[in-house]
């Protein structure tokens, strides 16, 4: 029989881990918290608190909660995360209610493409608290729908896409009868261009959805029935819109606008991912290459 791998610690920016002494036992709030640590991983703490320790020192209770909260901020998916998280909820309310509070301010507006993987972030540590919540892991594959849909994070579109449809059947194995995860689960399919499974997603939808949203896959049922589908995957065009952006980015009009011209002339595609977006950097780059006329319409169109 093998020996089990046992996981290191992953390496974050500004985290450093501190392995404490055995017997060791995190204390708190005027006693109320009270936790045994040899059973525990490495403890994650910041640069400036390291120096603290790393002489023999022992990590007090705001140095493992300044760390702990750090460390899952920049990276959720880290190594003993849900020991992690584990131990914010059981130690540290304060540092809860912080983060419950970042994410109301988040989604109280429109966030701004750098503040997404702030957002994503916030509410993976949220479902570390909560793995049972299908709601969550339901937010956190809207955000990464969002970002594979911006223009400016379109670089990002696969990792975001894939992320999005694996956290999606995620939530619906949590919660089966969930008609919206199950709408946003079909909607991350047909962009990876596996159609006939979001149909079969869709087809389970009964009840539940609004007018629009209804008949949304009512339409793009009938459409993969009959065979009507982008030329490739959606995920493929946005790829391709995203080296455009780069080629506008650096001067290259004229190739931006030959690959989002090439993009256009899917008629499937440009109906079902209207993006304004795209038709307004059209005309920029029309504009840049002395194009007035084309520049002109494209602008009409966005």
């Amino acid at each position: 029989m093998s020996t089990p791998i046992t996981p290191q610690p992953t390496k974050i920016d500004g985290i450093r881990y501190y392995t404490p002494p055995t017997g060791f036992v995190l204390t708190g709030r005027d006693g109320m918290v009270n936790i045994p640590w040899d059973d525990k991983p490495p403890i994650p703490v910041t640069d400036e608190d390291f120096t603290n320790v790393e002489g023999g020192g022992a990590a007090d209770y705001d140095m493992v909660g300044r760390g702990i909260y750090q460390a899952l901020r920049h990276n959720p998916d880290c190594s003993f995360a849900a020991d992690y998280a584990a131990v914010l909820k059981e130690a540290y309310p304060h540092i809860i209610s912080e983060l419950g509070g970042q994410i109301i301010m988040l989604e109280a507006k429109e966030v701004d493409t750098p503040y997404l993987d702030r957002k994503i972030n916030y509410l993976k540590i949220m479902a570390l608290f909560d793995p049972a919540n299908a709601g969550l892991q339901l937010e956190i594959a809207r955000t990464l729908s969002d970002k594979g849909s911006r223009l400016s994070t379109l670089h990002q579109a696969v990792d975001s896409w894939y992320g999005a449809e694996k956290t999606l059947k995620r939530a619906l194995d949590l919660d089966p009868a969930n008609h919206h995860v199950a709408y946003e689960y079909g909607e991350a399919l047909y962009v990876l261009g596996r159609y006939e499974q979001a149909a079969e997603a869709w087809q389970n939808i009964s009840s539940g959805l609004g007018v629009s949203e209804q008949r949304k896959i009512e339409a793009r049922i009938a459409a993969i029935l009959a065979g009507k589908l982008p030329q490739v995957p959606p995920l493929d065009y946005l790829t391709a819109i995203s080296v455009a952006v780069e080629a506008h980015h650096a001067g290259r009009n004229d190739e931006a606008a030959a690959i989002i011209e090439d993009v256009l002339t899917d008629p499937v595609f440009a109906e079902q991912f209207p993006m304004n977006e795209i038709y307004y950097m059209l005309g920029t780059c029309y504009q840049e290459m002395g194009m007035v006329h084309e520049a002109a319409e494209a602008f009409k169109r966005s």
